[in-house]
């Protein structure tokens, strides 16, 4: 009986080969498993089941509306249950205290002040300017905090930003182009209004040093800026929660 021949170099190459196949195809079938079970179903690929920040942001504050109205009524109520079961000092000591919270509207003499964003496409408006950037073309957070902060130091009896009114513990935030107060949000342009004398009103907007550095820009590359005097200017309660969450002392 004659031996089995040995093994060619072409047989051994195609066992190798067999073997590298079903090694690949092993592989290729984990990452599949894990993707799937990573993936749980959705697409790797787009983030559609993922609310990006601006979005959640939006959410929330068009749910911050709905409870605001709500919030409205039921203190309009609880006035009115006030009023009736109080005896004139308790109803006149009441007036005085919301007049001073900002939970009455308001009501005299006032400045309206405007800013706007400047045109997508806009140029250096004045010869050996540099081209504008991105950041130079929009409103900033100290933007707008420099003029309520200048309407306060004027003597403001109530400022209004957009259609909400100020109280002490408002804060005026910026979430990239949009502004965020008090849990809502909104694009420019952004109407501040203040109920005060007006001349010493337009005198502190004139002599801040951050509205001189924004005019600049105004001038330079068109943001907007608009200033307006009336004789009888009013601005809402405030009408969202009072509640103190939090507090830090010095």
């Amino acid at each position: 009986m004659l031996p089995e021949p040995a093994p060619t170099r072409a047989g051994g190459t195609r066992i190798v080969g067999r073997a590298l196949t079903c090694a690949v195809f092993a592989l290729a079938g984990l990452l599949f498993y894990v993707s799937a079970h990573a993936a749980r179903g959705t697409d790797l690929r787009t983030d559609d089941s993922l609310l990006r920040l601006s979005d959640v942001i939006r959410q929330r504050s068009a749910q911050n509306q709905q409870v605001q109205a709500q919030l409205a009524d039921l203190q309009e109520r609880a006035e009115e249950l006030a009023q009736q079961q109080g005896s004139p000092a308790d109803a006149a000591l009441l007036g005085a205290l919301q007049q001073g919270s900002a939970l009455e509207p308001l009501a005299g003499p006032g400045l309206t002040v405007t800013l706007n964003d400047a045109p997508p496409n806009a140029t250096a408006r004045i010869p050996g300017v540099p081209a504008p950037g991105v950041n130079d073309l929009v409103i900033h957070q100290q933007d707008i905090q420099a003029v309520v902060n200048a309407l306060w130091r004027g003597g403001a009896e109530g400022i209004q930003v957009m259609d909400q009114r100020l109280i002490s513990t408002s804060a005026v935030r910026c979430v990239g182009n949009t502004l965020l107060l008090q849990g809502r949000v909104y694009s420019p342009p952004y109407v501040i209004r203040a109920v005060g004398r007006t001349e010493a009103l337009r005198s502190a907007v004139d002599a801040d040093p951050t509205i001189r550095n924004y005019l600049q820009y105004v001038q330079a590359y068109g943001l907007g800026w608009k200033v307006q005097e009336s004789g009888d200017l009013s601005v809402p309660g405030y009408s969202g929660t009072v509640d103190l969450r939090s507090a830090a002392g010095q």
